[in-house]
């Protein structure tokens, strides 16, 4: 990874980045609600539909919670807007077509698949605080039942 991920009680790098069918999502604009930051590789691939699916599923939940949601990957404000249409997604998307943001929080870098070695997202979640700090940090995010573990700490917050 080129730049360190940020851990418990770091300041969120802040951005503002594109949203699909929207006006450009800032960070710190949210305050003091607190934020899911989650990055995920790629649109339409499996782990990262479940994901996606998982996050909208609980979507009322992280609400009532009092937090927002955001996923982002390198995919085009185009791309989301089709994957959202198709999965009935809920959750905001923002393109970080750059790479900048995915660089600030440690997540792009080099990856192995299948013997290969190529360069992409590492999956991982950052809850950050309604002060803009980082609340919570999971840097290699396992699908299954991480909405869940997500909600949980957004409560203990």
């Amino acid at each position: 990874m080129t730049n360190k991920i940020p851990t418990e009680g770091d300041m969120a790098p802040d951005f503002t980045l594109p949203q699909d069918g929207g006006d450009p999502v800032t960070l710190s604009a949210l305050r003091p609600a607190p934020v899911v930051l989650f990055f995920y590789p790629k649109d339409d691939t499996p782990g990262c539909t479940t994901e996606n699916k998982d996050f909208t599923a609980m979507g009322p939940e992280f609400e009532a919670a009092g937090a927002k949601i955001i996923g982002v990957s390198k995919d085009t404000v185009e791309k989301h807007a089709k994957f959202r249409a198709k999965h009935d997604l809920t959750t905001v998307l923002v393109s970080d077509a750059e790479g900048a943001v995915c660089e600030d929080y440690g997540v792009y870098g080099e990856k192995k698949m299948y013997g290969k070695t190529f360069m992409g997202i590492t999956r991982a979640t950052f809850l950050i605080d309604g002060e803009g700090r980082i609340a919570r940090a999971w840097p290699k995010v396992k699908v299954a039942g991480h909405a869940e573990e997500v909600l949980e700490a957004v409560k203990a917050l």
